[in-house]
């Protein structure tokens, strides 16, 4: 029953988060930044929302406001998006192939993790996660839906490293800052 719980949660996850925004997010800090702090903040965020999934159930999106948490998600994304847009204008040179240097792996972590965390707050896997935790062991659940994420979390990573080889560095930080700010609109189109 517990491996059986593990692998529904895990393939309930895959299908529901395959081409999903958190995907997407993923494949663009993987294309600016190393991979490894994008996998583990992101997957940090997954394991928690999953949790708290697990603990609270669908409840957790009562308890916050639609709105508040649209609101959030969409000048998380809109800073991010100027952020990579005012970066792109400095790389002009023989580097633009490289990774911007300034960012630490903390730094990373911390953008993934939150990027991530508000995104997915409330998201059809976090309600798919709670409900899954009602019908099976809380414990199995968490592991299979987090391996889940983890795993989709990854296929997104290697294929946004592979596209930082073959394109410019400049030519990613524009499409990855109009990328973030359609993501912004798209959020603030949920409050009209």
């Amino acid at each position: 029953m517990f491996d059986s719980t593990i692998g529904t949660s895990f393939l309930v996850i895959v299908l529901a988060e395959f081409g999903d925004k958190s995907q997407l997010v993923c494949m663009t800090l993987a294309a600016r930044f190393r991979g490894l702090p994008v996998f583990l903040g992101a997957t940090t965020a997954f394991g928690l929302l999953n949790g708290l999934a697990v603990i609270f159930g669908a409840a957790l999106v009562e308890w916050i406001p639609k709105d508040f948490l649209i609101i959030g998600v969409s000048l998380l994304f809109a800073s991010f998006g100027f952020q990579s847009l005012r970066t792109a204008r400095g790389h002009d040179g023989p580097e633009a192939h490289e990774p911007p240097p300034s960012q630490t792996d903390r730094n990373i972590f911390l953008t993934a993790f939150l990027m991530i965390f508000l995104a997915e707050l409330g998201d059809k896997t976090q309600i798919a996660t709670a409900g899954l935790a009602v019908t099976a062991s809380p414990l199995p659940v968490w592991i299979g839906a987090t391996l889940g994420e983890a795993f989709t979390n990854m296929l997104a990573i290697v294929v946004g490293q592979k596209l930082l080889h073959r394109v410019p560095i400049k030519t990613v930080q524009k499409v990855s800052g109009l990328f973030f700010l359609l993501l912004a609109g798209v959020a603030i189109m949920q409050l009209l």
